[in-house]
Protein backbone atom coordinates (compact mmCIF):
# COMPACT_ATOMS: atom_id res chain seq x y z
CA UNK A 1 0.00 0.00 0.00
CA UNK A 2 1.87 3.38 -0.92
CA UNK A 3 0.03 6.18 0.34
CA UNK A 4 0.47 10.04 -1.35
CA UNK A 5 -0.74 13.24 0.67
CA UNK A 6 -0.93 16.50 -0.96
CA UNK A 7 -2.57 19.82 -0.35
CA UNK A 8 -0.15 21.71 2.28
CA UNK A 9 0.62 24.98 2.49
CA UNK A 10 0.95 28.63 4.12
CA UNK A 11 -2.44 30.47 5.22
CA UNK A 12 -3.72 32.95 7.59
CA UNK A 13 -5.63 32.56 10.22
CA UNK A 14 -9.59 32.10 9.34
CA UNK A 15 -8.65 30.09 5.72
CA UNK A 16 -8.99 26.93 4.36
CA UNK A 17 -7.18 24.40 2.71
CA UNK A 18 -7.76 21.06 1.59
CA UNK A 19 -5.63 17.81 1.95
CA UNK A 20 -5.76 15.05 -0.33
CA UNK A 21 -4.31 11.53 0.15
CA UNK A 22 -4.30 9.01 -2.86
CA UNK A 23 -3.75 5.19 -2.29
CA UNK A 24 -2.66 2.19 -4.50
CA UNK A 25 -4.04 -0.38 -3.07
CA UNK A 26 -6.87 -2.78 -4.22
CA UNK A 27 -9.05 -2.91 -0.83
CA UNK A 28 -8.78 0.42 -0.66
CA UNK A 29 -12.34 0.69 0.24
CA UNK A 30 -12.10 -2.06 3.88
CA UNK A 31 -9.29 0.23 4.91
CA UNK A 32 -9.88 2.79 8.08
CA UNK A 33 -8.31 5.91 6.57
CA UNK A 34 -7.15 9.12 9.21
CA UNK A 35 -5.11 11.80 9.50
CA UNK A 36 -2.28 12.74 12.22
CA UNK A 37 -0.12 15.46 12.95
CA UNK A 38 3.29 16.04 14.08
CA UNK A 39 5.11 18.86 15.57
CA UNK A 40 9.16 18.74 15.98
CA UNK A 41 9.80 17.38 19.19
CA UNK A 42 5.67 16.15 19.98
CA UNK A 43 4.27 13.13 19.49
CA UNK A 44 2.37 12.18 16.13
CA UNK A 45 -1.29 13.12 17.67
CA UNK A 46 -4.81 11.84 15.68
CA UNK A 47 -6.64 14.27 13.81
CA UNK A 48 -9.60 12.06 12.11
CA UNK A 49 -10.73 9.01 10.96
CA UNK A 50 -13.54 7.31 8.47
CA UNK A 51 -14.14 4.32 9.00
CA UNK A 52 -13.57 1.67 5.77
CA UNK A 53 -16.74 -0.16 6.64
CA UNK A 54 -19.28 1.72 7.35
CA UNK A 55 -18.12 5.16 6.70
CA UNK A 56 -18.56 6.19 10.30
CA UNK A 57 -15.92 9.41 10.87
CA UNK A 58 -14.42 10.62 14.13
CA UNK A 59 -12.82 14.07 14.87
CA UNK A 60 -10.12 15.07 17.62
CA UNK A 61 -12.12 17.65 20.42
CA UNK A 62 -9.57 20.63 18.83
CA UNK A 63 -11.03 19.80 15.07
CA UNK A 64 -14.46 19.04 15.91
CA UNK A 65 -16.75 21.68 13.66
CA UNK A 66 -13.98 22.64 11.65
CA UNK A 67 -12.52 19.53 9.39
CA UNK A 68 -14.08 17.42 7.74
CA UNK A 69 -12.70 14.13 6.29
CA UNK A 70 -14.44 12.02 3.41
CA UNK A 71 -13.54 9.70 1.28
CA UNK A 72 -13.91 8.58 -2.40
CA UNK A 73 -13.52 4.34 -2.83
CA UNK A 74 -13.58 4.82 -6.38
CA UNK A 75 -10.81 7.04 -6.77
CA UNK A 76 -9.13 5.29 -3.77
CA UNK A 77 -8.53 8.98 -2.32
CA UNK A 78 -8.99 10.49 1.04
CA UNK A 79 -9.92 14.39 2.17
CA UNK A 80 -9.64 16.72 5.03
CA UNK A 81 -11.35 19.55 4.49
CA UNK A 82 -9.86 22.05 6.95
CA UNK A 83 -12.04 25.45 7.52
CA UNK A 84 -11.10 28.17 10.17
CA UNK A 85 -8.07 26.99 10.43
CA UNK A 86 -6.23 28.52 13.69
CA UNK A 87 -1.81 28.79 14.34
CA UNK A 88 -1.68 25.82 16.50
CA UNK A 89 -3.24 23.63 13.72
CA UNK A 90 0.54 24.31 12.15
CA UNK A 91 1.92 20.92 11.53
CA UNK A 92 3.04 18.19 9.38
CA UNK A 93 -0.30 16.46 8.62
CA UNK A 94 0.05 12.68 7.69
CA UNK A 95 -2.66 10.15 5.93
CA UNK A 96 -2.69 6.42 7.11
CA UNK A 97 -4.15 3.35 6.56
CA UNK A 98 -4.91 0.56 8.63
CA UNK A 99 -6.01 -2.55 7.01
CA UNK A 100 -6.87 -4.62 10.11
CA UNK A 101 -10.39 -5.85 10.30
CA UNK A 102 -10.63 -4.51 13.84
CA UNK A 103 -12.88 -1.05 14.11
CA UNK A 104 -11.00 2.05 13.59
CA UNK A 105 -8.97 3.20 16.31
CA UNK A 106 -6.88 6.50 17.13
CA UNK A 107 -3.78 5.29 18.21
CA UNK A 108 -1.07 5.74 14.99
CA UNK A 109 -0.34 2.30 16.67
CA UNK A 110 -3.35 0.74 14.79
CA UNK A 111 -1.78 2.02 11.30
CA UNK A 112 0.34 0.32 8.92
CA UNK A 113 1.31 2.28 6.05
CA UNK A 114 1.65 6.28 6.13
CA UNK A 115 1.88 8.59 3.41
CA UNK A 116 5.17 10.99 3.40
CA UNK A 117 3.41 13.97 5.23
CA UNK A 118 2.11 17.56 3.92
CA UNK A 119 3.20 20.96 6.04
CA UNK A 120 0.48 22.98 6.83
CA UNK A 121 1.65 25.97 8.28
CA UNK A 122 -0.92 28.85 9.79
CA UNK A 123 0.24 32.11 10.58
CA UNK A 124 -0.48 35.83 10.00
Amino acid sequence: VQLQASGGGSVQPGASLRLSCAASARSFASFHMAWFRQNPGKEREFVSVIDGTDGNTYYADSVKGRFTISRDNMKKMVYLQMNSLRPEDTAVYYCAADTSELGSDISPDRYDYWGQGTQVTVSS
